[in-house]
């Protein structure tokens, strides 16, 4: 029997020290629509197995067994009392490719990603029990923040769309896919079609699922994928072999990969911090809608859990995308879904719980890995793609002047081609060269002017 909810409280848990555990038929109910998205969504997850056999040199089978781990840290922040839709630091995949392209694919690749993880796991487990990490991010000056992102979202696009790149080689799927997402998510006219027509918001309570479907179905269709070879019965991943590929076996990384990983770990955690400040922000559109449920979002609980879920990858399944506090496109589609009532979603803790359990259910679905294995990498590069329009739209909205606008877009294209360390040095230079003034300087330079309706982040 379900715990049920007094009107206008918090959702029921078990307190357990820092966390508030919860349940699916304990604490919460089944929920329809998620389980459709995660059906469809957990593909997302399986879209690191090319990068972990690309850069870390792992056999498919083995990759598995990674995602499979990768799995259950989706399901934790849930479990534990946050109301987030967990995924990677998405924008920071290509700066932690950059870090570990400079190691042969193999244990080097495999140690130098370890030493970064567990850089990523020290700076939020410090941040989280010190409660340090508002208080660090907010001393930031905007245009470094906004040279992350740009640098990130820059190196997203390019790597996608360059010579070489998933959307270069297949351009009719992932573009018309890309764009289709795009349209979904971020189009304002599209917006005003959810709010007259029943099929527009049907549509976007699916999220990014229609854009994907559909690049799938044309990269199938005009032969830019392989048809799939769809098997039954339940996926093995090899969890044998995994010890091959671990810390415990090839050895813990020195203190010279530790050193090296610093900046990039820094530049990781900042973006993962205005992840957490967009989740944020995706929730109290839709709080006030929502009397009957008081959301806490807990940051040094985020922080804790965060932490712990690196802690495990760095481990168990070191990971390009590192583990991050936010899937920004699903927990948009499922905040949209939650405003509409206790009918449409009980408690945000049963969307945002059930749609990673099911994505975790999925991966063991012979059918549905076979079916989706072809078209792996659109999953990967329309997720590349969407975030990086997300970066370099909310790395805009940090800046207020031009001169900000000069010292991030600079430290922003040195970012994006040689790495999180010439980026942050990069940035810092300039910003003390160029833009830094003491406080008693009186005047404050003319702001830029952004026309309203500027793209948003959900």
């Amino acid at each position: 029997m379900l715990l049920k909810r007094n009107h206008g409280d918090e959702h029921p848990y078990w307190p357990a020290g820092p966390f508030k555990i919860r349940l699916p038929f304990i604490h919460y109910r089944w929920e329809l629509a998620e389980t459709v998205q995660g059906m469809v969504m957990f593909v997302v997850g399986m879209a690191m197995i090319p990068l972990l056999q690309k850069y870390l040199g792992l056999p498919y089978d083995v990759a598995l067994a990674y995602v499979v781990i990768c799995g259950i840290g989706f399901m934790l922040p849930n479990l534990l009392g946050v109301p987030f839709v967990p995924g990677w630091i998405t924008p920071a995949i290509p700066v932690v490719l950059l870090f570990i392209g400079g190691f042969e694919p193999g244990p080097d690749a495999i140690k130098a990603l370890v030493a970064l993880q567990l850089m990523v796991t020290a700076v939020f487990l410090f941040m989280g029990v010190t409660r340090l990490g508002s208080k660090l991010v907010n001393a930031i000056p905007n245009s470094i923040k906004a040279g992350i992102l740009l640098g990130a979202g820059i190196a997203a696009i390019t790597g996608e769309i360059s010579e070489g790149g998933r959307a270069y080689n297949t351009p009719i799927s992932l573009g018309l896919g890309a764009l289709i997402t795009a349209f979904v998510l971020f189009s304002l006219s599209f917006r005003d079609w959810v709010e007259t027509h029943r099929w527009a918001k049907t549509i976007a309570g699916y999220g990014m699922v229609p854009g994907m479907l559909i690049a799938m179905a044309i990269g199938w269709g005009v032969g830019e994928y392989k048809l799939p070879e769809v098997e039954f019965g339940i996926s093995s991943p090899n969890f044998t072999a995994i010890w091959d590929y671990l810390p415990f076996t090839i050895g813990m990384p020195g203190i010279d990969l530790m050193i090296a990983a610093i900046p990039t770990a820094i530049i990781a955690y900042i973006i993962a911090f205005g992840d957490i400040i967009v989740g944020q922000s995706l929730l109290s559109r839709v709080d006030h809608l929502r009397p009957d449920e008081k959301i806490e979002v807990d940051v040094d609980r985020v922080h804790l859990v965060t932490g712990l879920r690196n802690l495990m990858h760095s481990f168990f399944a070191p990971y390009p995308g590192l583990a991050g506090p936010l899937f920004t496109g699903a927990m948009a589609t499922i905040a949209e879904r939650y405003r509409y009532g206790r009918s449409a979603m009980d408690t945000i803790y049963s969307g945002a719980g059930i749609f990673w359990i099911v994505g975790f259910i999925a991966l063991f679905v012979l059918p549905l890995i076979t079916l989706f294995k072809p078209v792996l990498p659109i999953a990967l590069s329309i997720t590349l793609l969407i975030t990086g329009y997300l970066c370099i739209a909310v790395a805009v909205e940090q800046i207020d002047n031009a001169t900000s606008m000069g010292v991030a877009g600079l430290m922003g294209v040195v970012l994006a081609v040689h790495g999180a360390a010439w980026g942050l040095g990069t940035g810092l230079v300039l910003y003390f060269l160029i833009e830094y003034r003491a406080k008693k300087n009186i005047q404050p330079e003319e702001p830029i002017h952004v026309e309203e309706n500027a793209a948003s982040v959900d």
